[in-house]
């Protein structure tokens, strides 16, 4: 049997596809080109794009798996001296993997958004962005060069800046828009320094050309220091990372970009961007396996990450920022495999997070239609009985985030609970810690939220005197109808459009099965191949899971005589005595411990730390470079102190000017007596 081959206008169309739709749909069904077409037609083609790159995208999937591969330049943009500024792609499992993750929620998210979107006025113009959006990660995910990855890393940041204030009359949206664009900066100021260095030593920004000099890298030092070059290079890489992968302290952004509607949630925040960090540090293991430091720092990252922000999903009462921490903690635990060189397991999780993450913030987004875009969890309960696709969906989303044998998120949560247990780098103790305690906190949280909203009491259409602010966050965050929030005194909550449910059943079926189907071939068989390098002598985690697995089954066997599955058992018991039995307790918990609440409420007061500093700072800065640099500096000394000057000087110098024959005589005369004396004085020297 012949090995498949790669049609490079294949790859090309896929990024393609959705970029045509956007351009359609956002320059004629806008204002901007008087709304040549509707509605229908807008979400038609920008579907039909991204349905285009989804289907293409399997059938890579499917080459690849027969051994095709493909890594090719595909337009070189400049050529400057030996350096080749190029478009490329690497398609690889890795990145085939990556393109069908992001084309099939993509999908399901343009889908959701018909029903999601039907009453708002910027409707194409959203399907433009979210169309956009996708070409922009598959830009990243299929590059092959540097270039280009940053080409789509900003691209991502750039459209999620546009998404997260899509309701720009709304400050708070422009508040979290330009917070999340701010914070990303920081991070890619980290990231380019990375590339420049890597760049500057290997003379290239081919990822192939580059790996290939990663010895020779090794061996340099950073100049004017004792630091390895390649570990700063990584550790650089990383922080770029850290700012699109929310990890800690650059993760301030996520929970305030649910200010944007819930589809972009979904498609951003759980399943593509702030994946694209964890995809990076996999793409780059070559670099990273050599530089133990740069793994150490990664995995400690991550485990702060993973445990702090699992507690602040503890405390929240809006239904999107519940999910929104949980993605927090998620994303930590991915990069705490990666800091023990578990990068297969943090893509598969990578992979079974974006399913079920997907489905719960969709899944959130249906109870905020059906409760009027009421987003207060206490506000609602007893859900079930009127929203029984999106109670099931949600139950099932829930039980694969927590970890429930056999469902997706058993099988990668658990590998990587197995993983930092095999690691001795430094810091797994920690790490070891702040995993096993985020799988009780996880399900506390996530069965919390399902419990206040699905089951108990129902708790909508009253007044809510007790809840004063109940929808601060709602009239902020996803409501299209400023002037109605939640269901009205004898109103009752309604089962969503199918174009709403059925995104939801197609992302519940992946979210249980498809860890059981997929944890064989992608941690423990060929599925990644060469795309991913694990030194297993110095990192042997990967090597000895693979030789303690025996199969989906066995796995499940043995978390029975884990203390995991009772820990995740555990929160959801202590969830459903809290907020179904015995209300009483957590209250009497909120007032013993105020001031712990508190410091939760505020979120480690992170968020005031940036605005009293940097923020502040910032603006101090800005406020001295103004007044003591441009005015009193530039404006004052430089423009008008030379104005001023000139104007002394010539108020003296126009005195000479009388119009008097004889004082322009008598100085002709002196100046002939000088020139004179001048040539005099030159002949006497050089005749000495």
């Amino acid at each position: 049997m012949t090995t498949p081959t790669l049609n490079p206008l294949v790859l090309l169309a896929i990024p393609m596809a959705p970029l045509i739709g956007s351009v359609i749909a956002g320059l004629f069904g806008t204002k901007f080109f008087g709304n040549l077409i509707g509605r229908k037609t807008s979400h038609t083609v920008t579907i039909l794009g991204v349905a285009i790159a989804c289907a293409l995208s399997f059938m890579v999937l499917n080459d690849v798996l027969a051994g095709a591969r493909f890594n090719e330049t595909i337009y070189t943009w400049m050529q400057l001296g030996e350096l080749s500024l190029e478009v490329g792609f690497l398609v690889d499992p890795l990145t085939a993997m990556m393109m069908v993750v992001v084309t099939f929620v993509s999908l399901m998210v343009h889908i959701y958004t018909i029903g999601y979107m039907s009453e708002d006025e910027g409707y194409a113009r959203f399907f433009s962005y979210i169309s956009l959006f996708t070409f922009s990660m598959l830009m990243l995910v299929m590059s092959n060069n540097f270039l280009q990855l940053f080409f789509g890393w900003e691209a991502v940041g750039l459209v999620s800046y546009l998404l997260i204030g899509f309701w720009y009359k709304r400050p708070t949206a422009i508040f979290a828009n330009m917070k999340a664009f701010l914070v990303n900066r920081v991070g890619d100021f980290g990231f380019i320094l990375g590339i420049g260095l890597l760049l500057a030593y290997s003379g290239s920004m081919n990822y192939e050309e580059v790996f290939a000099q990663k010895e020779m890298m090794l061996q340099q030092v950073l100049p004017g220091t004792d630091w390895n070059l390649l570990t700063v290079a990584c550790i650089c890489l990383f922080i770029g990372a850290m700012g699109k992968s929310a990890q800690f302290p650059l993760h301030v952004w996520l929970p305030d970009s649910m200010e944007g509607p819930t589809p972009i949630s979904a498609l951003i925040h759980a399943a593509t961007m702030v994946t694209a960090g964890i995809f990076l540090v996999s793409r780059m293991s070559p670099l990273f396996e050599l530089s133990d430091v740069a793994l150490s720092f990664v995995l400690i990252i991550g485990s702060i990450t993973a445990l702090f922000m699992g507690f602040l999903g503890i405390v929240q009462n809006d239904i999107k920022r519940v999910v929104a921490y949980s993605t927090l903690s998620q994303l930590g635990y991915m990069t705490v495999a990666l800091g023990v060189s578990a990068y297969p397991i943090a893509i598969f999780h990578l992979m079974t997070h974006a399913f079920f993450k997907a489905l719960l913030f969709l899944g959130a987004g249906s109870v905020i239609m059906g409760m009027h875009h009421d987003q207060d969890i206490r506000n609602m309960g007893g859900l079930w009985k009127y929203m029984p696709i999106t109670w099931f969906t949600s139950l099932l989303g829930s039980l694969a985030l927590i970890g429930t044998p056999f469902f997706s998120g058993f099988y990668s949560k658990d590998s990587i609970i197995e993983a930092v247990a095999a690691s001795h780098i430094y810091g797994s103790g920690f790490a070891y810690f702040a995993v096993m305690a985020g799988v009780f906190i996880t399900a506390f949280y996530s069965f919390r939220m399902y419990f206040l909203v699905f089951h108990g009491k129902e708790r909508f259409g009253q007044a809510h005197d007790d809840h004063a602010n109940h929808h601060q966050d709602a009239h902020k965050s996803d409501d299209h109808h400023e002037e109605h929030h939640g269901l009205a005194p004898g109103q009752k909550p309604h089962e969503s459009p199918w174009v709403v449910t059925l995104p939801l059943i197609l992302l519940a079926i992946p979210s249980v099965i498809i860890g059981y189907l997929t944890i064989g071939p992608m941690l423990f068989g060929e599925f990644f191949g060469s795309s991913i390098l694990v030194d297993a002598a110095k990192h042997p985690a990967m090597k000895e899971l693979s030789e303690a697995f025996n199969g989906p089954l066995a796995m499940v066997a043995h978390a029975l005589h884990t203390p995991v599955l009772y820990l995740a058992v555990g929160g959801v018991v202590t969830a459903a005595v809290f907020y179904l039995w015995l209300p009483q307790i957590p209250a009497y918990l909120a007032r013993v411990l105020a001031p712990v609440k508190k410091v939760l409420d505020n979120k480690y007061y992170l968020d005031d730390f940036n605005q009293a500093v940097f923020a502040k700072g910032a603006r101090v800065l800005g406020n001295g470079l103004w007044k003591g640099a441009d005015q009193k500096f530039i404006d004052g000394f430089l423009v008008n102190g030379s104005a001023n000057l000139i104007g002394w000087f010539s108020s003296h110098v126009r005195k000479v000017q009388s119009g008097f024959l004889y004082h322009y005589a008598f100085a002709m005369i002196l100046g002939l007596i000088g020139l004179i004396s001048w040539v005099l004085l030159t002949h006497l020297g050089s005749i000495k």
